[in-house]
């Protein structure tokens, strides 16, 4: 159904003839007095977009919203109709008054979620009206004045130009009353192309899943399958695929992963060269700095001695928030270091408040690459020696029992530049983690132990930006990947009965899809630098992830940290996997297996449960498909990563992830703007059960959101609506770890804690290293900034340390979208 605009719909009827002679005498006698009453109705007029002024019917603008209220059997489209009647004002545009009628619905969210629909169906006319204003009715129409425009390539515009009425006909307007009013707020503010003078979009959401999907597929079928995925929002690729597909610079991978510089100046400015190029073209940088010299290192070419390794990060963090991403946000990067570097504890400092600001780097991310064999000192109270790299220059591309053995050597040989208790150590750590949410725990050792890429010469030296990617880099290659998420929450189906029911085999239909997508990424992408085209293709990682796993808890009424979560979660994995190696061994059969197949443990036959010693749950299919890709390979090396998805999943309108909820009611705060977000299906079971009241929200918007309090409501209920706050750490850790047999890449994991202090953090970061973790990521605080309670009775405002202030600016971050 076609969405009409609110104030364009109020100009519709025929203007009435007015006397002017006489509106003349009117006017002339109403300026004799102090006060001016109001126009009356009959006689104010808008500006419609072409200029014209015509008078206002209100009428019209009723029935426009209730047109939209279609459905939405629990909302009153007449309070937000008669806000809008009552924002007009003589003169006022129809763009002002669509804005307020948007706004309005908008603003009624926390009181019923519906309201949300119909501010994104309003929102969907508006944007309709915007692309039709500059003579755009088709998604071919679409293409070509992008082509015109200089933003869309030649490839898509020809493919088309060949295909436009099949392309045109598939096009299905019904499915943008699929989007919650902040994902498509947020895809019309920052995913549609927009015209580069005009500044107005250019595409409806539809034609952009179009585009997208045309420039990401082969052939015409292939594109419509993929367009149907998305448009239904089964699944959505990142956004630098959403950015950039059928433009005019294809960069659409998310992950570049940047070895340490060698220990030389030449190099070292080599590399903010390449960090700088991927900034530009909005990639998310991680990069591993443990080879180069320790402060106090003799440098033999001059006889002085090296400042280590924190004048060159500080020179990086102002290139990285000098080079924007794409124009449209400072760069983003994160540092990886070995916990056995003589400059370790300076580096742990970098995020600090307070101190040198020359020895601050406000711009980067931190992370430690820690091997096992630092855990089992902390464990045993033993002592931890620090080295400088260019004393122990093998260090860097070591692991496991090769890497301790050279360690212990080292350490009889006196090589070591300060020794310290290992738990001292830790408990910095710790404190960095809590008081900035930064400086991520990485375990090296369980990252080499089961990457498919591993083999002499190639080590594993860091993850990526959000935490998720393991790629063996070097001087020669720069590790790449290509992000897509599943939404899973997609995946619930109803059956015969009634009862929800994931849907296993629309899964393994999705995955299919998706794989093939992510893999053409490669062979279209633009690569910024060359060492990044060279990795890329010899290995073909992708990664494929998942988003809304708590939406599909809530749909089955499943605890986040029940057995038969833990048991859904894990089968869900499993099958990804399976799945994604069935279409990778597809593709193989098709085009040939990835040039290093051979140098893989797959090509061994060991799979990524092998590497942990798990045994999965369908041997048959496994066996069967273990004997298919010793025949064929596989196209690519790496296939499953998790990456975070707060703004994909935004679009998709689920939760993100694999991430419980962080409340029931909380304002987000985005580029696009400030949202209301409230728990849907806490309300519709709260319906249900009659106890959906103002009361009842006055209640949660007291309790911060969380129900655990509030009286009346049913345990069972509120042991499903628990927020990340109020459940327990080790149940994340848990799900984390039995689905990790199944992700041959990693998952970007963020913990949470109220209140966090060294000795609860001591214990969960060593619980996630015992369970085989290969990442962490951010560790949550509570947010300082709470939800304003103007409309309800005052709460006493909780007490907040300086530590959870500073944890608490870390909370939603946007520093990169390339894994979301």
């Amino acid at each position: 159904m076609h969405i009409e605009t609110l104030a364009e719909a109020a100009t519709e009827t025929p203007v009435r003839d007015s006397a002017p002679s006489t509106a003349h005498a009117n006017n002339a006698a109403q300026r004799s007095f102090a006060l001016t009453p109001p126009h009356a109705p009959a006689t104010m007029t808008i500006t419609k977009r072409d200029g014209r002024r015509e008078p206002v019917d209100v009428g019209k603008i009723v029935r426009a919203v209730t047109r939209c209220g279609d459905g939405l059997n629990d909302i009153d489209p007449m309070r937000v109709a008669l806000k809008t009647i009552a924002g007009i004002f003589d003169g006022a545009t129809t763009r002002e008054l669509d804005e307020l009628s948007i706004r309005t619905a908008a603003a009624f969210t926390a009181e019923e979620p519906q309201y949300a629909r119909l501010a994104a169906r309003l929102l969907a006319g508006y944007i309709d009206k915007e692309v039709s204003g500059l003579g755009v009715h088709s998604f071919s129409q679409s293409i070509v004045l992008g082509h015109e425009l200089g933003l869309i390539n030649d490839r898509v515009r020809d493919t088309v130009e060949a295909n436009a009425r099949k392309f045109n006909d598939a096009i299905d307007t019904a499915q943008t009353q699929r989007f919650e009013y902040f994902g498509l707020r947020t895809l019309y503010d920052r995913y549609l192309l927009k015209h580069p003078q005009r500044r107005s979009v250019i595409e409806t959401p539809q034609q952009f899943f179009m585009r997208i999907a045309v420039s990401l597929t082969e052939n015409p079928a292939a594109a419509l399958e993929l367009y149907r995925l998305m448009a239904s929002l089964d699944y959505i690729p990142s956004s630098p695929t959403l950015f950039n597909s059928g433009t005019r610079h294809e960069q659409l991978s998310s992950c570049f992963l940047l070895d340490s510089p060698q220990d030389s100046l030449t190099d070292i400015y080599a590399r903010y060269g390449d960090v700088a190029q991927l900034s530009k073209f909005s990639g998310g940088i991680g990069q591993a700095y443990s080879r180069i010299r320790s402060r106090g290192s003799l440098i033999r070419s001059t006889n002085g001695r090296s400042n280590g390794i924190v004048p060159w990060l500080k020179t990086l963090d102002a290139s990285v928030a000098a080079v924007n991403q794409g124009g449209k946000r400072k760069g983003a990067a994160c540092i990886y270091l070995e916990t056995w570097h003589a400059d370790i504890e300076e580096f742990l400092e970098l995020r600090e408040n307070t101190g040198d600001e020359a020895r601050r780097t406000h711009n980067l991310n931190l992370a430690n690459w820690v091997p096992d064999l630092f855990m089992q000192r902390v464990e045993v109270d033993g002592d931890w020696s620090l080295f400088d790299p260019y004393a122990v220059p093998d260090f860097v591309d070591l692991w496991g029992e090769a890497f301790e053995r050279a360690y212990v050597q080292a350490e009889q040989q006196g090589l070591a530049a300060k020794t310290i208790k290992a738990r001292e150590l830790y408990a910095r750590m710790m404190k960095v983690l809590g008081e900035t949410g930064n400086g991520w725990m990485t375990f090296k050792d369980a990252s080499n132990r089961t990457c498919n890429q591993v083999g002499p010469g190639r080590t594993v030296h860091l993850s990526n930006l959000c935490t998720e990617i393991l790629e063996v880099t070097s001087a020669e290659e720069t590790a790449v990947c290509n992000l897509g998420s599943i939404n899973l929450a997609q995946h619930v189906a109803l059956f015969d009965d009634g009862k929800p029911v994931f849907d296993f085999d629309k899964l393994a239909e999705t995955v299919r899809v998706a794989v093939r997508q992510l893999d053409r990424v490669i062979d279209l992408n633009f690569y910024p630098i060359e060492s990044a085209r060279r990795s890329n293709l010899r290995w073909r990682p992708v990664g494929l992830g998942v988003m809304g796993l708590q939406d599909v808890f809530f749909k089955l009424r499943l605890p986040f940290d029940s057995t038969e979560a833990l048991q859904l979660s894990t089968k869900i994995a499993e099958r990804i996997y399976l799945h994604a190696l069935e279409a990778s061994c597809e593709i193989a059969e098709q085009h040939g297996a990835h040039p290093s197949y051979a140098e893989t443990r797959a090509a061994g036959g060991a799979l990524q449960f092998d590497l942990w010693g798990i045994t999965p749950s369908d041997t048959a299919a496994w066996d069967a498909l273990k004997q298919r890709i010793a025949e064929h390979g596989l196209r690519n090396s790496l296939l499953i990563a998790i990456a975070p998805t707060a703004t994909i999943a935004s679009i998709a309108g689920c939760y993100e992830c694999i991430e419980p909820q962080v409340s029931n009611l909380f304002k987000r705060e985005t580029l696009s703007g400030d949202f209301l977000q409230i728990n849907r299906y806490l309300v519709d079971e709260l319906k249900k059960l009659g106890l959906w009241t103002a009361e009842t929200r006055d209640a949660i918007k007291l309790a911060e959101g969380s129900v655990q309090n509030v009286a009346g409501l049913p345990d069972a209920l509120k042991v499903v609506y628990r927020t990340a706050w109020e459940l327990p750490q080790k149940a994340l850790i848990d799900l984390a770890a039995a689905r990790g047999p199944y992700l041959d890449q990693s998952q970007s994991l963020n913990l949470f804690m109220e209140s966090p202090n060294i000795g609860r953090l001591s214990s969960m970061y060593m619980y996630a290293w015992k369970a085989g973790l290969k990442t962490t990521y951010y560790l949550r605080s509570r947010p300082a900034t709470r939800i304003a309670k103007a409309t309800v009775a005052a709460a006493p405002a909780p007490a907040y340390s300086e530590q959870q202030a500073l944890a608490c600016s870390l909370e939603n971050p946007e520093h990169c979208e390339a894994c979301q």
